[in-house]
């Protein structure tokens, strides 16, 4: 063997990726070496020819020194910058890559890409022509895919693939041909005709969308998805995306002109928008819209999601400083009318200013006031209980409301103790238009609050499930008087009773928004009990609380009596058993009715990565009119080898319609369902998933999906996986590293 080393030519203008390589000498080694060292020498038997990140090897070479130029044959076997070549003829020049080798294979570092060809012509370091070859990201020599190009280009440096005269091959069975595609060698964005998505649904049948995407800049993009809806026709969508330093957004639009169905032109659109400018100015808008009210119905899959049946339109231009923010805002509605559940109308704001002010720790004491003007409109006079056919004493269809809002309070805060005295007022004007008659145009009220909260914290060493840690038990009173004003002859424009909860009961105020302030006379007392390991994280807590009346509760809405002397009791508690097993549970008990009127229930079991079990119990029977009784169960798991099932299911154990007329009883029903399969290959995965969604009160969508994904190429079919992260808590894409074996 002989080896020598050869000075190459310095030629300007070396490519990007070879810079690190250009002031390397050039290294040549064969068994015979002949020629002249200062012009061409000539290799033969073991070459190797070694320069930086360039390797080439063969049976047989020409070094031609001038011109920087390497012919070689026999066994052909080229690495550089990691990537892989194989072959029978080689042409290279060794300063700017430029060149060709016959009879290929190739393989590529960054995305395991490889295949094979009649010929590759290297016209850079980071440019290759791949003529009458394949490409796959599947182990060769026989990849369970493939795409088959007569011309292929493999851009490094844009990272980007672009086939011409291609059909992709599954197993051996064609089962997608283009003229054109392209296709990115990694996971970066960028533009081109995406694969056809397939899927099919109760409504619209089968649906074919043929996306287009267009990589405008690192920051926007736009994605054209025409789709042929079987029973509906054929419906064009759009989708905006974009993202600053100081803005971000998002614009999507669907039109469907002329439904088959309906006869009429159906659409829907929704826009997003953030925006900061200097120094502190915030403008941001929502807004949403669809034709009619069965779109949802219809096109559950699409931008109104099945549930949304009020649809929000909200600008809101914001200023905000160190110690106080204004915010001016305008908001309506658009309410999707479900027939057999109707959905009262909110008022519209046009418009709401509202100043928030806030400062802590001034010398001690905690500042706040907030003052919000509202004018309120509403554009009939069916507003809130529908038997209301004309304006009513709590829905006047007109009014403006100001509130002034101050709070001061002083906490002592200390490690085992803590006291927060507090003072606040609520004043309140309005100015009432096209009321009932009889009703007062004008009202007005102040209303004080007094409140003091007050905690105990004590900690000792415990064990639990023989681990050392930490217990806290923390006992919490707070204390609210809030004297009695007379509100019934008050509108309700956006006030409601809360839902009664654990943080519920250390609120001043029973109602949210600011047309009733609760009377109190009241002490919520609570206890909590802490696990905390070594470094502080809580495993486990247990909470117990209720709060206590001393006076009756005058202020009420419309309907709804309160005469308690105690709140139920609610108690919860959450933990991880072990290190696989997370508990939770909720419960509110009457003790007027010595019964649970609300509890919920849940157990997850994750033993790894891909293997998730869920169980939840809900049960909600405060209102009899509309009882919840309810039993969720969600799963991903390997069932066998390579395959994994995923599912949900959502069971009613109480169905709201009586099962028969003349008797009571109530039956129960599957509300929402999921079930799928998924198979992980070395290099594709198939999933298959049909679900159920409630789109109404009485009605329901089926729909399928399909997909397969080819690693490093794209994803054919519909697209299940929004579907399965929402179902499924803690479902994980079985391609992620390190998951998705079977054991």
């Amino acid at each position: 063997m002989v080896t020598t080393t050869v000075a190459a030519a310095a030629l300007p203008g070396l490519a990007t990726a070879q810079t690190a390589d250009k002031d390397e000498p050039i290294n040549v080694s064969a068994e015979r070496i002949s020629g002249r060292p200062d012009r061409e020498v000539h290799l033969d038997k073991n070459v190797e020819i070694v320069q930086g990140t360039t390797v080439i090897e063969s049976d047989r070479a020409t070094y031609n020194i001038l011109n920087d130029e390497v012919d070689a044959s026999g066994n052909i076997r080229m690495r550089r910058m990691g990537d892989r070549y194989t072959g029978d003829e080689l042409r290279m020049r060794i300063d700017s890559g430029e060149g060709y080798v016959t009879n290929p294979t190739y393989h590529l570092q960054t995305n395991n890409g490889q295949g094979k060809a009649e010929r590759i012509d290297f016209q850079s370091q980071d440019e290759a022509v791949v003529e009458d070859g394949t490409y796959s990201t599947c182990e060769m020599p026989d990849p369970d895919w493939y795409l088959k190009s007569s011309r292929l280009q493999l851009d490094k440096e844009r990272d980007t693939g672009f086939a011409t005269g291609t059909v992709v091959y599954f197993k051996g069975v064609p089962i997608l041909g283009t003229p054109a595609m392209s296709f990115p060698l990694s996971d970066a964005r960028k533009s081109g005709v995406l694969p056809p998505t397939i899927g099919a649904t109760s409504t619209g049948g089968l649906e074919v969308t043929v996306p287009y995407y267009f990589n405008i800049a690192p920051n926007r993009d736009l994605t054209l998805y025409p789709k042929v809806i079987s029973k509906r026709g054929l419906q064009l969508g759009a989708e905006m995306r974009y993202l600053g330093q100081t803005y971000s957004g998002e614009t999507r639009v669907e039109y469907l002109p002329s439904d088959r169905e309906t006869k009429t032109d159906r659409y829907a659109w929704s826009s997003l928008h953030t925006q900061t400018f200097a120094p502190a100015w915030t403008l941001a808008w929502n807004l949403n819209g669809a034709s009619d009210d069965r779109y949802p119905d219809d096109f559950a899959s699409t931008i109104t999601a099945s549930k949304q049946r009020l649809l929000t339109r909200d600008m809101s231009l914001t200023y905000g400083s160190s110690f106080w923010s204004a915010t001016l805002r305008a908001s309506n509605y658009q309410v999707l009318q479900d027939p057999i559940a109707p959905i009262s109308r909110p008022y519209d704001r046009l418009p709401q200013l509202a100043l928030h002010a806030e400062r802590q720790d001034f010398n001690g004491w905690d500042l706040a006031a907030d003052v919000e003007a509202t004018r309120f409109w509403h554009p009939s006079n069916l507003v809130g209980d529908p038997t209301y056919a004309q304006p009513s004493l709590y829905y006047p269809r007109v009014g403006d409301r100001l509130v002034v809002n101050p709070r001061l309070s002083y906490p002592i805060i200390h490690p085992g103790y803590f006291i927060t005295p507090k003072l606040s007022l609520h004043a309140t004007s309005y100015s009432l238009e096209n009321r009932a008659a009889g009703a007062p145009g004008s009202l007005s009220r102040a209303v004080p609050t007094a409140s003091i909260d007050t905690g105990l914290i004590f900690e000792r060493d415990a064990s639990l499930f023989g681990n050392a840690v930490t217990q806290t038990l923390e006992p919490r009173l707070f204390y609210v008087y809030t004297p009695y004003r007379d509100q019934n002859n008050f509108p309700l424009f956006d006030t409601g009773l809360t839902d009664f909860s654990y943080a519920q009961l250390f609120s001043e105020n029973r109602f949210v928004g600011h047309d009733r302030i609760s009377d109190a006379n009241q002490l919520t007392a609570a206890v909590v009990s802490r696990f905390l390991d070594q470094s502080g994280t809580e495993l486990a807590r247990v909470a117990v609380g209720q709060r206590y009346y001393f006076s009756d509760q005058n202020v009420a809405l419309p309907g709804v009596l309160n005469s308690q002397t105690k709140s139920d009791l609610l108690l919860a508690a959450a933990g991880k058993v072990s290190r696989t097993i997370s508990v939770e549970g909720n419960m509110q008990y009457s003790q007027s009715l010595s019964k649970m009127v609300r509890d919920n229930y849940g157990v997850r079991w994750q033993p790894g990565p891909m293997r998730v079990l869920n169980l939840q119990y809900r049960r909600d029977i405060s209102n009899l009119a509309s009882p919840l009784e309810q039993l969720d169960l969600s799963a991903q798991w390997p069932i066998a080898q390579r395959w994994y099932g995923v599912g949900r299911i959502n069971y009613s154990l109480r169905n709201d319609q009586p099962a028969n007329a003349n008797v009571g009883n109530r039956i129960g029903k599957v509300a929402e369902a999921l079930l799928g399969f998924e198979y992980k290959a070395d290099c594709w995965i198939l999933r298959l998933v049909a679900q159920r969604t409630p789109t109404s009160s009485n009605t329901a969508t089926t729909g399928f999906f399909l997909q397969l994904e080819l690693n490093g190429l794209s994803r054919i079919g519909s697209n299940p996986l929004e579907a399965l992260r929402k179902n499924i808590p803690g479902y994980q894409m079985i391609n992620q590293p390190n998951g998705g074996e079977f054991r």
